[in-house]
């Protein structure tokens, strides 16, 4: 069974930061892109950022351009997403996920079990 294995979620103030890493398998990292997906509270899952197997392609949400960077170390087979300016919306559980692609898609394939983010004073 394929695993992706997220940390770095916690309970953050608003305007602060936090580091989410998805520890992934090395296949996933040499071939195939990585994203970032969330869901609030009653909401639907949102695609939050991606990156391409290479690098060459980043994609951001509306809402998280400016204040998120994806970035992917694959000697350490680690894919992180740096949030800074945390807000309450940005509240929710993350999950890192590949699809069977070397590009950006909006289905994936493989899912961690997800991390709790929660902004809030």
């Amino acid at each position: 069974q394929v695993q992706l294995v997220e940390s770095g979620g916690g309970l953050v103030q608003p305007g602060g930061s936090l580091r989410l890493s998805c520890v992934a398998p090395r296949f996933i990292l040499d071939y195939y892109a990585v994203g970032w997906v969330r869901q609030a509270p009653g909401k639907e899952r949102e695609g939050v950022s991606c990156i391409s197997y290479n690098n060459e392609s980043v994609e951001y949400a509306d809402g998280v351009k400016g204040r998120f960077t994806i970035s992917r170390d694959n000697a350490k087979n680690t894919v992180y997403l740096k949030m800074n300016s945390l807000q309450p919306e940005d509240t929710g559980t993350y999950y890192c996920a590949a699809p069977k692609s070397s590009w950006c898609q909006s289905n994936y394939d493989y899912w961690g079990q997800g991390t709790q983010v929660t902004v809030s004073s």
